[in-house]
């Protein structure tokens, strides 16, 4: 049986919220691009490691993520940017192709993800459809979403969504980084969580595999947990103590 290296009170990075040991910051630039990305963030997906909601706020200049608790709704006005058309992505909105003929400047075009399960995402957009033009993607083929079980064919994770809008918008090379970063995200994640085999299995198709080979060398690399700087102070207490 696979042994998960996470337990309860487990130190982990502010950053990518995994683990000092299987820490992701390192090795690949922030995803520079003129689309602005907005994600509405359901509060159960707050604070989970797995959530690619807070991956793309991490990595991609100017996201921003907004909680939304039923009893606690963002403001329209903290959202929507003026200047820019939004656009909210989910499967019941108008299809993509017909939004993008012509295709349009992605420095006039915010867009805005809805980030929890397919229940939970049809709750958000119910409350904040009518802040700009609900959008659906057209996507095939099977998530490279290993962390949660997806819920059928096309189905997808919150950053995929991203990933297809960055290519059909013409955005290759933000595409790429962004999918370099999802991919490393999940397959530490999975090493995290022990599952050794299954993650050199997502690691035999993945674009990590040969665009981060020093990353993957030093992740790989047999070193302690890190113990953070708080922790130290408490156990040696004070300096000079008697």
């Amino acid at each position: 049986m696979a042994r998960s290296v996470v337990y309860a009170g487990t130190d982990r990075c502010g950053h990518c919220l995994l683990p000092p040991r299987w820490c992701v910051c390192e090795g690949i630039p922030t995803v520079i691009n003129p689309l602005r990305v907005d994600i509405l963030l359901h509060r159960r997906e707050q604070w989970r490691p797995t959530s690619t909601g807070k991956l793309i706020e991490r990595v991609f200049t100017g996201a921003r993520s907004h909680v939304f608790r039923p009893d606690a709704i963002p403001e329209q006005a903290a959202v929507v940017l003026p200047g820019r058309e939004l656009w909210i992505l989910h499967p019941r909105g108008e299809p993509l192709e017909n939004v993008t003929a012509p295709m349009p400047d992605p420095s006039r075009i915010q867009v805005l993800l809805l980030d929890g399960s397919w229940n939970e995402a049809g709750q958000m957009l119910r409350v904040v459809e009518k802040w700009g033009r609900p959008v659906r993607l057209s996507l095939a083929g099977t998530s490279r979403y290993w962390l949660r079980e997806q819920q059928g064919e096309g189905q997808f994770s919150t950053v995929e969504a991203l990933l297809h809008l960055l290519g059909a918008l013409g955005q290759t090379e933000a595409e790429a980084q962004l999918r370099l970063h999802f991919e490393l995200h999940v397959y530490a994640s999975l090493r995290t969580r022990g599952h050794k085999g299954l993650a050199m299995e997502y690691l035999a198709k993945s674009p990590i595999r040969d665009s981060l080979p020093g990353l993957l060398e030093r992740l790989h690399a047999r070193r302690p947990n890190l113990i953070s700087l708080e922790t130290t102070k408490e156990w040696q207490g004070p300096v000079g103590g008697v």
